[in-house]
């Protein structure tokens, strides 16, 4: 709704809710809908005042990026501390394939 449009919702509400007292002529507040147009009205402006443009500091693909790449080292640094530590061997031994071999064999026990 344009401004006078309002401005002519306010006035019939008004022209509405006059009454005669003798010659008083009394004028009751606003009803609840033109005080809602009003509301609206102020809201609307303070959501464009107030909208701010956000810019971030990391994009959103360099994120997925860097997950990726950290779940694997935690999942390296924590095989490593696994085997190394809980399992009393060389944590270096992690990263050779004759210890993966040797792990599957002793989970699928041929």
């Amino acid at each position: 709704m344009s401004v006078n449009q309002l401005k002519q919702v306010k006035t019939r509400e008004e022209f509405k809710q006059k009454k005669v007292d003798g010659q008083k002529t009394v004028v009751k507040p606003a009803t609840e809908k033109a005080s809602k147009v009003k509301s609206a009205q102020k809201a609307s402006k303070a959501e464009n005042v107030n909208k701010r443009i956000r810019i971030r500091l990391i994009p959103i693909w360099l994120r997925i990026i860097l997950l990726v790449v950290f779940t694997g080292v935690f999942m390296l640094a924590g095989a490593a501390v696994g085997y190394g530590v809980l399992g009393s061997g060389d944590p270096g031994d992690v990263l050779k394939a004759s210890t993966w071999t040797h792990i599957m064999d002793l989970v699928e026990k041929k």
